[in-house]
């Protein structure tokens, strides 16, 4: 065998459809790394029947077709044809790949299979592992060959292979069969014991069926038994429920009694409830007011006993003033009488001065007496006089003391007018209490939208999710469907009747093993093909068909095909029974038997396999527009769930916003009740500073 021509369209790196000649002389291909050397030689190898994806330096068999780069799209399909000289013949071997519809050989044109396609380059001593093939590293391993490897080349170089090779297929279907016989024969002992066990089956059913007519008899009594029985019970039944629903209405209208006086009792408890709470705050209450007036009076009386006991000191300081300073003055009295009584004496003594002269030494004598007596008196006066001054400094100091006190007294009685009233800021404190109550009321509305809020976004962004999954998964099975679709759409474009019959899905492989070739012939009478359906009309003396249907319920096809359909049965098994002259009986499997004898198996397996895509691109255009439909419905959800958490990340914020503004009132609330709470505390307090410091210096006040 010599190859002539090798033409390549999409396979790996060859894009565009290339033809390479090989001419006389032409012993290899050179070139650069990466010029696609390699490449062309897999595609001689997997048009020669390659099955392993390893050895075309791939993870699947779809990597062989183009993959597509930044400027041009990936291909759908791959094909390689091979046009060798063998025996002065031409023979052309085609094998094209469609991604999602795997391979299909063709030889000369006609579908083949692909063990055909080995058989038919190992008769001719090559292949696609011959080591008439060299590649990278494929001349080391030949030197390195062990025996069974070196024995294979010498049968290639012989011509032998194809005998092997058919030689073993014959093996593997002897064993296929020898395995389909024992496996009949184990069907054959299972469909007897089956048979056995219906036999038996049949045999209870019969007795089953007697006692079910038995046992039907003994119910039918049984059951007039029971209905009489019942009969008499619902005549007892009937008296006692009379008399019990007059019981029940006694009990009813009782009942009604008792839960009027319970609702009465019910709402006097309630009423008794709510005044005991009352009283109960009104005795706290009254409590806290009486420590608070109790502290205030123990303070006022602690207050009252000590001016008490300083008014007493003063008057007793004043009473002792008093008596030092009468003292004083009754001794100076005595002191001014005693000199005006000596001056007279020293008068009447100058008269006689004889006397005088005599009594000088008396007088002398008593003047140094009265001189002691005046040193005496003097230091007594003196003594008086200081103490007269200590009196009168304590009752400067009293005076001014008094003086202070009424200054301070007139002070704390200007104070007190100034002072805000007791009442003003109680009633301030009041309106901090209430505004602090609103406020709080406000923070645990803001916090309850805010939970709702919160728990609306949650609920959004759940529903989201879901529509996203929804969205993705539509789209996902939209793209599949619609990228199945466009895999899928080569196969409307057939020539000749291909293009214009169709199958019920499972009956493909029937209609393509019962038209098989013919089925490429040109349909109508105008047409002037060689090969052409040229119609022929069902005649009634037509033979029925026996054997089962006709392929013609299953089938839509043109009119000039009607008779040679109607011809043709189809079974799901073919037991071999006799046929009429022109009939034929085909398997849904696609094994044919003419009325002739002639059988035939394995044809037409590109012409099924083009109407089983044709049915599944019918299957996937009805279903499409539900699944554009889905993914629309999809993407107006997963747009209506983003609204909804737009709006509700909206809400959330404006939720956030009113808790923030609401705790900041609550603050601002708690602070203004501190504050005023503080001020009345304080102004009570100086209150009853100012009322103590009035009431000290009252008395002091009132007796000036």
């Amino acid at each position: 065998m010599k190859i002539a021509r090798v033409k390549l369209s999409g396979f790996k790196s060859f894009v565009d459809p290339v033809e390479l000649r090989i001419m006389d002389g032409l012993t290899g291909v050179v070139g650069p790394n990466g010029c696609g050397k390699s490449n062309l030689l897999e595609a001689v190898r997997w048009a020669m029947g390659e099955g392993s994806p390893k050895s075309l330096r791939g993870g699947a068999m779809e990597d062989v077709i183009f993959a597509g780069t930044v400027t041009r799209p990936q291909r759908q399909f791959a094909e390689v044809s091979i046009l060798a000289e063998r025996n002065q013949d031409e023979v052309e071997v085609t094998r094209r790949i469609e991604r999602g519809a795997g391979s299909a050989y063709r030889i000369n044109g006609r579908d083949a299979r692909a063990r055909d396609a080995q058989l038919l380059f190992a008769d001719a001593a090559t292949g696609a592992h011959s080591p008439a093939l060299v590649s990278q590293g494929k001349i080391g391993a030949i030197i390195a060959a062990k025996p069974a490897e070196r024995r294979a080349m010498l049968e290639e170089a012989a011509g032998i292979s194809g005998l092997h090779v058919r030689r073993r297929e014959a093996e593997i279907r002897l064993k296929a069969t020898e395995t389909n016989l024992a496996r009949v024969a184990e069907v054959v002992a299972e469909m007897e014991a089956r048979a056995n066990a219906l036999r038996r089956q049949a045999r209870s059913a019969e007795r089953y069926r007697k006692l079910s007519d038995t046992i039907k008899i003994a119910e039918g009594q049984r059951i007039f038994a029971r209905w009489r029985d019942a009969a008499a019970a619902a005549d007892v039944a009937k008296a006692e429920a009379a008399l019990a629903e007059d019981q029940v209405a006694a009990a009813a209208e009782t009942q009604r009694v008792a839960v009027a006086l319970s609702r009465d009792a019910t709402d006097m408890l309630a009423a008794l409830r709510a005044a005991a709470q009352t009283a109960r705050d009104a005795a706290a209450d009254a409590r806290h007011a009486l420590a608070s007036v109790e502290g205030e009076l123990q303070s006022v009386q602690t207050r009252i006993e000590s001016i008490a006991a300083e008014r007493e000191r003063l008057a007793a300081d004043r009473d002792r003033e008093g008596e030092l300073a009468s003292d004083a003055g009754e001794a100076l009295a005595r002191l001014a009488d005693e000199v005006k009584a000596l001056t007279t004496r020293i008068a009447a003594a100058d008269g006689d001065r004889a006397e005088r002269a005599a009594r000088v030494a008396e007088a002398d004598a008593r003047a140094r007496d009265a001189e002691l007596t005046l040193a005496k008196a003097t230091a007594e006066a003196a003594e008086r006089g200081a103490e007269r001054r200590v009196a009168e400094a304590a009752v400067a100091a009293a005076r001014a003391q008094l003086d202070r006190a009424e200054q301070i007294h007139a002070r704390a009685i200007a104070e007190r007018a100034a002072l805000t009233s007791v009442a003003d800021t109680e009633a301030e404190q009041d309106r901090a209490l209430s505004a602090r109550l609103i406020a709080e009321e406000g923070l645990a509305t803001a916090v309850t939208a805010l939970d709702s809020a919160e728990a609306a976004r949650e609920t959004a962004a759940s529903d989201l999710a879901t529509a996203q999954i929804t969205k993705s998964e539509a789209a996902t099975a939209l793209a599949a469907l619609e990228s199945e679709a466009r895999a899928l759409a080569p196969a409307r474009e057939a020539k000749g009747a291909l293009g214009l019959v169709s199958a019920a899905p499972g009956y493909e492989a029937a209609l393509a093993a019962a038209l098989a070739d013919d089925l490429a012939a040109d349909v109508g009478c105008a047409s002037t093909a060689p090969r052409r359906w040229a119609g022929a009309d069902i005649v009634k003396g037509d033979p029925e068909l026996t054997v089962g249907p006709p392929l013609a319920g299953y089938v839509e096809a043109p009119p000039e095909l009607a008779r040679r359909l109607s011809q043709i049965a189809v079974v799901d098994l073919d037991d071999g029974t006799m046929l009429a002259v022109g009939q034929r009986v085909v398997t849904r499997h696609g094994k044919l038997r003419r009325w002739d004898g002639f059988v035939s198996e394995g044809t037409g397996a590109a012409e099924a396999e083009r109407l089983s895509r044709r049915n599944r691109l019918r299957e996937i255009e009805s279903t499409l527009p539900a699944a554009r439909a889905a993914a629309n419905a999809a993407n107006v959800a997963v747009e209506t769930a983003r609204t909804a958490i737009d709006t509700a990340t909206r809400g959330l914020s404006e939720a956030r916003q009113g808790r923030d503004t609401a705790d900041a009132a609550l603050r601002i609330a708690l602070r203004a009740v501190d504050t005023t709470a503080a001020n009345a505390e304080r102004c009570r307090a100086a209150h009853a500073q100012i009322a103590e410091r009035i009431a000290a210096f009252a008395p002091g006040v009132s007796q000036r």
